[in-house]
């Protein structure tokens, strides 16, 4: 018995749809990096553009792909996210004729390996973010990132209270605690660079999280926390401080990478006495911000 294909009907009124797809995909993936071989579980949506002639999509096409390939790294692991991204991204167009444009985007909790203030060995979670976009006949980019939580201590609020609080004897808080209100900061580093070249997660993650008031942790004793805290108030920085920390410290450690890898730094502190939080952000390329060096 032949099946009517009715993605495959013809329109002779119809608009291109620019995206169309599935989204919300769990899978198990299987990623080998530095020679240790990690399981993260991943969420995979999956798009491909319509052209006006078409009434729909074949969705199943998505799945088959993304279960495919997802199989395949159970037993030969792939080495990043990103790569995983592009060889979806690939077989999208192959399966999809019609289409010209193919989009993946992947994100994974991931955990690292970290140490307190005490020298405590703990492990600590962060969410890993990859996208790959293909266009038929005109390449392949692809994007790793990550997201961070960390802490900022508030800057003019410190300044401002030592102003109050010694007035013409500021010198006095050299030898008194550095007051002021902190937030909790998530910041989200993504690189979007050619398919030839490579990004690691855990680099982002190391400048990340270097570039707060300090690191936070997900448990620690009273002496750990009181650490964290005097680190943080030694260290006060706006959110903007973070956004350009994160840049100088990209230009530094990614020197071989291409002038057209596109950067993005998104930093929002989540404040404590107000009712709005504050944010930061930079879209750019290495090529520019290497030039207003």
């Amino acid at each position: 018995m032949s099946l009517t294909d009715v993605q495959n009907r013809r329109l002779s009124n119809g608009f291109m749809l620019s995206r169309v797809g599935v989204t919300g995909v769990k899978k198990p993936v299987q990623v080998c990096r530095g020679g240790k071989t990690v399981t993260l579980f991943c969420v995979i949506d999956v798009f491909v553009d319509l052209p006006s002639s078409q009434k729909g999509s074949h969705l199943s096409r998505n799945l088959e792909v993304i279960s495919d390939v997802v199989e395949n790294s159970l037993s030969h692991p792939v080495k990043g996210l990103e790569e995983l991204a592009a060889t979806m991204g690939k077989d999208l167009l192959e399966r999809h004729e019609y289409a010209s444009f193919s989009e993946v985007l992947i994100t994974a909790d991931y955990f690292m390996e970290r140490t307190v203030p005490s020298g405590r060995r703990t492990m600590e979670s962060y969410k890993l973010l990859a996208r790959a976009v293909a266009k038929r006949g005109n390449g392949m980019k692809k994007m790793i990132g990550v997201e961070v939580i960390g802490m900022t201590a508030c800057p003019c609020a410190m300044e401002t209270v030592a102003d109050l609080k010694y007035g013409n004897l500021r010198d006095k808080t050299k030898d008194g605690p550095n007051i002021t209100h902190n937030q909790r900061n998530v910041t989200t580093v993504m690189m979007e660079v050619p398919e030839d070249y490579d990004v690691e997660a855990n680099d982002l993650i190391d400048i990340v999280e270097s570039s707060f008031s300090s690191p936070t942790f997900e448990i620690l004793k009273r002496a750990e926390e009181a650490q964290v805290v005097i680190v943080a108030h030694d260290n006060p920085k706006f959110v903007e401080d973070v956004v350009r920390a994160n840049l100088t410290k990209i230009l530094e450690k990614f020197k071989h990478l291409p002038d057209d890898t596109v950067v993005t730094v998104r930093s929002e502190s989540q404040e404590s006495i107000h009712k709005h939080n504050a944010f930061a952000e930079r879209v750019t390329t290495l090529g520019e911000i290497r030039t207003a060096e």
